[in-house]
């Protein structure tokens, strides 16, 4: 039982991983054969790891057709980025104080490494070093609700940078704003910290969705839209 459990949490981790880069596009209909398949996976594997997908709302199940996975709709979008610009602040300010400032400089200076390899595998890397910086920060609040919120709100960023950048062919900058938080952390300047922190949100807002519009435009429907999204 221990061995299936440890399969199925490689395979979840793998397929997770994969829907959220994008490789697995959202709106797709896949079958769990082809999974099996693509993966290398058991039937009672694959199946497990389908249903916390699922459990997620990272995927859906769609009978006699397999598995759908979740669409990206420029609702999710809007939802996203306004939750984002309202708990990262409150994040930031909860947080000066208490921060590992040392932590947090080793973070932003991991999410400017360059590494080569294709610029897919460098959006990832860049996407989890900003994510580790973002979620060192909220949770040294100690607010576990906060922390289980905004992480699972960076997971679905994820998804949005992967489908806008990659399609456009270029990497996110983060420009100087994580050093700018840093030293307002030092200073303990939790209005400043907070400030900065709603700036670098709406920034990246902007930047992200001019990427995701693009793509909308080159390549006509690449984020799904929802058949009630039509009607309104």
């Amino acid at each position: 039982m221990t061995e299936i459990l440890s399969l199925s949490d490689q395979a979840y981790n793998r397929l997770r991983r994969d829907i959220l880069t994008c490789r697995l596009m959202p709106g797709s209909l896949v079958t769990e054969s082809e999974l099996m398949e693509r993966y290398q996976l058991g039937k009672s594997t694959c199946r497990l790891a389908l249903a916390r997908l699922a459990h997620e709302f990272l995927l859906e199940s769609r009978p006699r057709k397999g598995y759908r996975i979740a669409p990206v709709t420029l609702q999710d979008v809007e939802e996203i980025f306004t939750l984002r610009a309202q708990l990262e602040p409150l994040a930031a300010r909860l947080a000066t104080g208490k921060v590992d400032i040392a932590l947090l400089r080793q973070l932003e200076a991991d999410c400017r490494v360059e590494v080569t390899a294709p610029l897919s595998t460098r959006i990832d890397v860049f996407m989890n070093a900003n994510k580790r910086f973002h979620l060192a920060i909220v949770e040294a609040t100690g607010n576990s609700h906060l922390i289980r919120t905004l992480s699972g709100l960076m997971d679905e960023m994820a998804r949005l940078v992967a489908l806008g950048f990659n399609v456009q062919r270029t990497k996110p900058e983060i420009k100087h704003d994580h050093n700018a938080m840093i030293e307002a952390f030092i200073e303990g300047d939790a209005k400043r910290v907070e400030f900065i922190a709603r700036r670098h949100i709406e920034t990246f807002q902007t930047m992200t969705l001019e990427k995701i519009y693009a793509t909308l435009s080159k390549e006509g429907t690449l984020i799904p839209v929802l058949a009630q999204e039509i009607f309104e």
